[in-house]
C-alpha cells in the first residue's frame, strides 16, 4: 500500500505570498556631452540617447506616501546625467559599464537593458549605438 506524502502547511500571515516583478522605462534621454575615441569627438560635445529598462523585484505593494518603495526614473537620469558629466567615456560600452555599476548598488534591481546611441556621429544614419542587457547572478562565489 502506498503511503500518502501530504503534509500540512502553515501559512506565515507576516509573510507575503506575492512578488511583484516591476519595469521602469526611460525612453529616449537625450543629453549633450562629449563622448568618444577621437580627438574631434572630445573638443565638441554631441547629442548622445539614452534608453533603460531596469527590472526590480519588491515582495511589498508600493506605498504610496514612500518614494523610497520604489526604483524612482527621477534619479536614474540625474544618476546618468552626474555620470556624464564627471568623467569622459572613450567608448559607449564604458559608460554602460558605469551606469550598471551606479544601479546595481540597487539591491532590488535583477536586470538592465540600456541602449545608448550617438544621434550626431555619421551622416548617413540617424543614428549609431549599442544595446547591452546585464543581469544579476545570484551565485554565491
Amino acid at each position: 500500500m502506498k503511503k500518502n506524502n501530504l503534509r500540512i502547511v502553515k501559512i506565515n500571515k507576516s509573510k507575503s505570498l506575492f512578488n511583484y516583478e516591476k519595469k521602469i522605462l526611460i525612453n529616449e534621454l537625450i543629453l549633450d556631452l562629449k563622448l568618444g575615441y577621437y580627438e574631434f569627438e572630445k573638443e565638441k560635445s554631441q547629442k548622445i540617447k539614452f534608453s533603460l529598462e531596469i527590472d526590480y523585484e519588491d515582495k511589498k505593494p508600493t506605498n504610496d506616501k514612500d518614494i523610497k518603495s520604489i526604483v524612482n526614473y527621477g534619479t536614474v537620469v540625474k544618476l546618468i546625467t552626474k555620470l556624464v558629466k564627471k568623467k569622459h567615456y572613450n567608448f559607449l560600452e564604458s559608460l554602460a559599464e558605469a551606469v550598471f555599476d551606479e544601479l546595481f548598488k540597487d539591491k532590488r534591481i535583477g536586470k538592465i537593458m540600456l541602449k545608448i546611441e550617438k544621434l550626431e556621429i555619421l551622416k548617413d544614419c540617424s543614428s549609431v549605438g549599442i544595446q547591452i542587457t546585464k543581469k544579476r547572478s545570484h551565485d554565491k562565489f
